[in-house]
């Protein structure tokens, strides 16, 4: 029996794998999606009154938005007073030591924002705060 010789070809030669690359690129999107941290939003613009003593917190994870005409906003849709302490009850169950971070206007009724700010520990929240920007 007579052995043959394997010549290779050029066309074996001159490829570059690229399997490896493909997946260093699709651990490092996974990497990347996993460690980013997204942002949430109430679903409008709220203008925050200013105080010099703001501070940033860092973890709000609950936002409710109280306008000037007396809307309450959480998770882009209006929500009513009193589904408020449904809504946040609901929100915590993914995130049971979660905070919540009420948004409310410049022009808001206090009255309504002690209320929405009430829902929110009667829904067993302990950490409950109030947004500003700081400065004048």
């Amino acid at each position: 029996m007579r052995m043959r010789r394997h010549h290779a070809n050029a066309d074996d030669e001159a490829g570059i794998d690229l399997t490896p690359m493909l997946d260093i690129v699709f651990i490092m999107l996974i990497f990347f999606i996993v460690t980013s941290s997204f942002v949430k939003e109430t679903g409008i613009d709220i203008e925050r009154p200013s105080a010099d003593s703001a501070v940033d917190k860092p973890k709000g994870t609950i936002l409710i938005a109280v306008s000037a005409d007396g809307e309450i906003w959480m998770d882009h849709k209006p929500v009513d007073i009193r589904a408020v302490r449904a809504a946040v009850e609901r929100m915590r169950v993914d995130q049971p030591d979660s905070t919540v971070v009420v948004q409310a206007d410049t022009d808001a009724r206090t009255g309504l924002v002690i209320r929405v700010m009430d829902q929110a520990r009667l829904a067993g929240v302990e950490d409950v705060a109030l947004a500003a920007t700081a400065g004048p």
